[in-house]
């Protein structure tokens, strides 16, 4: 578990740098990324990366359900150590790849913040990130330690690694709704005002 959480904490922080590199040195990002003849390649990459990403979100989702629902430690042992791996070794790279394609495209489109719809999306995933980032690793850290704790021939959940579970799933739920929106917004592309023109009082 703890390569797990290093290769996690890889991902974040390479996320965490192009935030950073992105708001020191806006010119800079912008020429990196204003590149039409790169375009089509990484509209492919978005769909694909991004379309990986909700997918795997579902399934772990309901697979973790099922898992919960058998009340049998082995299975939601195995189920959680196995939905947690793809978080870190599959959807954690593929959100990066949605993010640099999303900003790549963005930028070739007049930049993240010149369409409402696209600056709503961009603002969405970021809330979903946020959310993950706050309420589902703390909460896989309390599990994992939980884990260790427990007998591997253990047959019943102790109730404390129950309502942790029952919360991440929760947790999961409610950040999946984000990433519903931007597929309605992806697809439908809605004449709507940037975000930034939310703010602007006449």
């Amino acid at each position: 578990m703890s390569k797990i959480s290093s290769l996690l904490k890889f991902y974040l922080s390479i996320m965490a740098l192009m935030i950073i590199l992105g708001l020191l040195f806006p010119v800079a990002f912008k020429a990196a990324f204003s590149r039409p003849e790169l375009y089509l390649h990484a509209k492919f990459f978005h769909i694909l990366s991004v379309t990986l990403v909700f997918a795997n979100a579902v399934i772990g989702t309901l697979w973790e359900t099922r898992g919960l629902l058998s009340r049998r430690a082995d299975i939601v042992r195995y189920t959680y150590q196995t939905v947690t791996w793809m978080d870190s070794v599959f959807t954690a790279p593929l959100i990066v790849v949605s993010v640099l394609s999303g900003i790549l495209m963005g930028t070739n489109l007049g930049g993240v913040w010149s369409l409402g719809w696209l600056s709503i999306a961009f603002v969405l995933f970021l809330f979903s990130g946020v959310i993950w980032v706050v309420l589902d690793i703390p909460t896989q850290h309390r599990v994992n330690k939980l884990f260790k704790s427990l007998s591997e021939s253990a047959e019943v959940l102790p109730s404390e690694i129950t309502k942790l579970l029952w919360f991440r799933l929760g947790v999961n739920l409610f950040s999946l709704v984000p990433l519903i929106i931007i597929f309605i917004l992806m697809i439908h592309k809605p004449d709507l005002k940037p975000i930034q023109e939310w703010f602007r009082f006449k």
